[in-house]
């Protein structure tokens, strides 16, 4: 599998379950999508989402029915506990090429990652489905070790500005931005006070 950003923004996602898992696949993209969950009965946490809610038992109807509803969805999900009901599910979005995610079943076409993120980054980790805990340990890891990411990336982009301002020279310009993102006093410095960092910055690195 190859990892890619997709913008969501107005697709219309088809996730089946209501429980827990089903609920965590709906918040990741109900902030984007148009999402619609069909099950027989929804948790409370899927109550409270910003999605649309179909009640039915997948299990008791037709396949032409669930492909009335997942006919035109850039995604489907099948979240049920039932790994026969989503299998099913998968078969006829093969059928009419709409990309999958299978919670339990046969492997689709996407795996949802572990997603973390600030103002100036995202970050997504995947062990292929093959451990969900471990890729949740390594975002919650980098959360823990890294707290500072968000304002070191802006660091990093106004520092680019800067340098291509005042140094000719690429590779000194690129060599200053790696030993500027190695110094553990940048990092330090930039989780109490910016102006500091930059001052720091400046008379270390940038001085004439």
């Amino acid at each position: 599998m190859i990892p890619l950003f997709v913008d969501c923004s107005g697709k219309r996602i088809v996730i089946f379950g209501g429980g827990e898992v089903a609920s965590r696949k709906a918040e990741y993209f109900s902030s984007e999508a148009k999402v619609l969950v069909v099950s027989r009965s929804f948790s409370h946490k899927m109550s409270l989402l910003p999605v649309e809610r179909q009640m039915m038992d997948a299990a008791r109807v037709s396949d032409e029915m669930l492909e009335g509803i997942i006919d035109g969805a850039f995604l489907v999900i099948g979240a049920f506990s039932d790994a026969d009901q989503n299998n099913r599910i998968k078969d006829l979005c093969t059928a009419q090429g709409i990309l999958f995610n299978n919670a339990d079943g046969k492997p689709g076409d996407v795996i949802i990652p572990s997603v973390t993120g600030g103002k100036n980054y995202v970050l997504a980790i995947s062990t292929k489905g093959s451990s969900p805990a471990v890729a949740r340990f390594i975002r919650e890891y980098l959360e823990t070790q890294l707290p500072s990411l968000d304002e070191m990336v802006a660091f990093q982009s106004d520092l680019r500005a800067q340098l291509k301002q005042s140094e000719p020279s690429v590779s000194r310009r690129n060599a200053i931005l790696r030993e500027v993102l190695h110094d553990p006093m940048v990092w330090k410095t930039l989780v109490r006070d910016i102006f500091r960092a930059r001052q720091y910055v400046q008379e270390k690195y940038l001085h004439e």
